[in-house]
This record gives C-alpha cells, structure tokens and sequence, in this order.
C-alpha cells in the first residue's frame, strides 16, 4: 500500500511540474516578448534560442555521452522528411511565438482550441484520416466556440490572430507530414533523436526570416540581452519536453489530455493576474466553454477508436523506455515496414496528444505504451 501510495504522489508530482512548466513556458514567452515588460519583440529571434539551445543539448547527449543511439539516416530520407517536417515545426513555433506581440495569453489558449479541427483537416485532406459525420459535428462545435470567444474578444487584434491560426495549421501540417513522410520510411525517433535532428535544421531554417526582418530592426534599437533571461527561459522549454514524457509514461494519453484541460483554465486565469492588460469577458468564456466542450468530447472518440483497436486499457500501458533503447528498432527499416515516427502501426495523426510549447515530443509520445506492447508480445 505503502509502494502504491508514493507511485501515486510521484504521478501526481510529475503532473503538477507539467502544468506548472507548461503555463510558465507560455507566461514566460509572453514576458519576455511583450513591449511593455522584458521589451524584446524579437520572436524568431527566441525561437531559434530554443532551438540552439535544444540541437546543442541532444547533440550532447547522442555524441558526447551517448544516452542513445542515433538512427541510420540517409540523404534522401534527411532531404524529403527532415526537412520539411522541420520548416513546418519552425514555422509554427515562429508564428505562434509572434501572436504574443498582438493578443493576449488567454485569447491565444482559447484560439488553440482549433488545434483538432486544423489537425482533422488536414488529415482528411493528405488521406490520412477519413471524414466522419460525428468528429466533423465536433470539429464545427469548436470552431462555433471559437467564433464566439473572439467575437467576446475586446482587444481583437486581427494580425495577432492570423498569426496565431497560421502557426496552429501549420505545426497541424506538420504533424499529418510526419505520419505521411515517415510512415512509409519506418523511422523511430525517440525525444532525443527528435531533437537531435529537427532542432537543428529548424534553426537552420529560421535564420533566413531572422536576417531579413529581424536582423536589421536589432542593429538599429538598443535592446537588451539578459544572458540568464534567455538562457532559463531556453532550459524551461526543453524540461518541459521531457517532463511531458515523463508524464506519458507514468500516466497515458488520457490523463495528459486531462491535464492540458486543466492546465489551460489555469494559464487563463493567471494571464489575467500576471498581465492586467488580459481581460476577459463572460463572451470570452462561453465560447471557450462550448469549443472545450467540443475538443472533450473529439479526445473522447479518439481514445475510444484506440480502444476499439486495443482492448487493453490506454493509460495500463508501458512507456517505452527510449533510454535503454539501443537496439535495431531505431534504425531504418526500409519500405517494408510501415510505421510512423514513433514505430506504432495505425495511428494517425489526429490521434497525437499535443502541447503547445513543446510539439515535436509530446506529438510523437500520445500512444508510446502501444508500441511498447507490440514489442513485448512479439519477444
């Protein structure tokens, strides 16, 4: 009783430091962004802090210290999957970053409630996933509740908003571009890998936009660069990312989505007493109200459609433990093996769990303890 008792707190610990990251991260972005606080309107300029930042640490850890293994990775599957699931991570983390400048937090989180309807979309457009009469019903209750948020909205700003349901329908192409690329590939990339070889390309990615629309704006204002400013803000957003795992490994797909309800109510909520400039009107909430319902309900279907193919329960699985695996798994498998990025047959994209601050790991985690059962029932 004793064991399970403090399996429970350190669940619980795990899921307390993930909101607590999650919102911060956000809170922090928004800090360091705003004109009227840290006075660093430079978005692209942050996001390749993180991305640096990020490629430098997996970098650390696949070649110094060897905590893994990286995959056999040709040219051709660097050339036609890397990089473009990488200008797309970019882009979205680069827009969704410029929306700071515009609106507020909690109008930016009751905006990425769309985040199922782009990712539906788009799956349905690539033939990833099929058009269903009760998922297209949610999909119009969340956009219903949106239109009604924004319209409650008083500081509706329209740039801000089309930069922010830009980066949502891209970081939604990107991940309908990993299953459809890399499926056919056989790839597995577990959080360090990930890192190790989008971040860096994502940087590489963002240095043209920088160059041209930031560079010059820098040299000619007197910013000021706080080294340990950018540096914890940069180490926030790579903890959150392995705390997500954690998380998953010790909860499953459920509890996260749980977890990320809460946690957005909470990042609201706090928006409005950190940023006094964040109202929020009982428009703003209804809509928001009947849009989550709708996203609660679609995560709803979604585990049921995995349970429907699984019978064992989703949060009763495994993680798999991307530490200890070193084995062939990570390496390429050529065509004959049909798969998605994280080695689980059938899951689509729509499926993945994804937190917006960290998308290229906790997109590819949402149903790991699947794969994990494939493993053991095949040793």
């Amino acid at each position: 009783m004793k064991m399970i008792n403090s399996q429970l707190v350190l669940t619980y610990f795990y899921i307390f430091i993930y909101i607590c990251l999650s919102s911060g991260v956000i809170l922090f972005n928004k800090w360091v962004l705003s004109p009227k606080y840290f006075k660093f309107p430079f978005p692209i300029t942050l996001t390749m802090i993180h991305m640096g930042f990020s490629g430098a640490v997996a970098i650390l850890l696949v070649r110094v210290f060897k905590v893994v293994q990286p995959v056999k990775m040709t040219f051709q599957i660097y050339a036609t999957c890397v990089i473009p699931i990488s200008a797309f991570f970019a882009s979205s983390l680069w827009f969704g970053n410029t929306a700071y400048l515009y609106i507020s937090v909690a109008f930016i989180q009751m905006l990425k409630a769309l985040m199922p309807v782009a990712t539906f979309v788009m799956a349905v457009i690539c033939a990833t996933d099929k058009l269903r009469c009760d998922l297209f019903l949610n999909m119009l209750l969340v956009s219903v509740g949106v239109v009604i948020s924004s319209y409650g909205e008083i500081h509706f700003n329209v740039i801000g908003t089309v930069y922010q349901v830009t980066g949502i329908f891209a970081e939604a192409l990107r991940l309908v571009l990993t299953q459809v690329l890399l499926q056919k590939k056989g790839l597995t990339l577990n959080p360090v890998t990930s890192l190790y070889y989008i971040a860096p390309c994502s940087f590489l990615f963002l240095f043209v936009p920088w160059y041209v629309l930031e560079k010059p704006e820098m040299e000619l204002s007197h910013i000021q660069f706080n080294f340990w400013i950018f540096f914890s803000n940069a180490v926030c957003a790579l903890a959150l990312n392995f705390v997500i795992f954690l998380v998953i490994g010790r909860t499953g797909a459920v509890t996260i989505r749980v977890a990320g309800v809460l946690k957005d109510w909470i990042l609201i909520a706090l928006s409005t007493i950190i940023f006094p400039e964040s109202t929020i009107t009982g428009l703003n909430i209804i809509g928001y109200g009947i849009a989550l319902s709708g996203v609660v309900m679609y995560n709803y279907l979604k585990v049921k459609d995995v349970k429907a193919s699984n019978p064992l329960p989703a949060d009763a699985l495994p993680v798999k433990d991307w530490k200890a695996d070193k084995r062939s798994s990570d390496l390429y498998k050529g065509d004959s093996d049909i798969s998605n990025i994280d080695g689980h047959k059938g899951i689509t994209a729509s499926e993945s769990v994804v937190d917006e601050e960290s998308p290229l790991l906790s997109s590819r985690v949402s149903y790991v303890g699947r794969g994990q059962m494939n493993n053991l029932s095949n040793r």
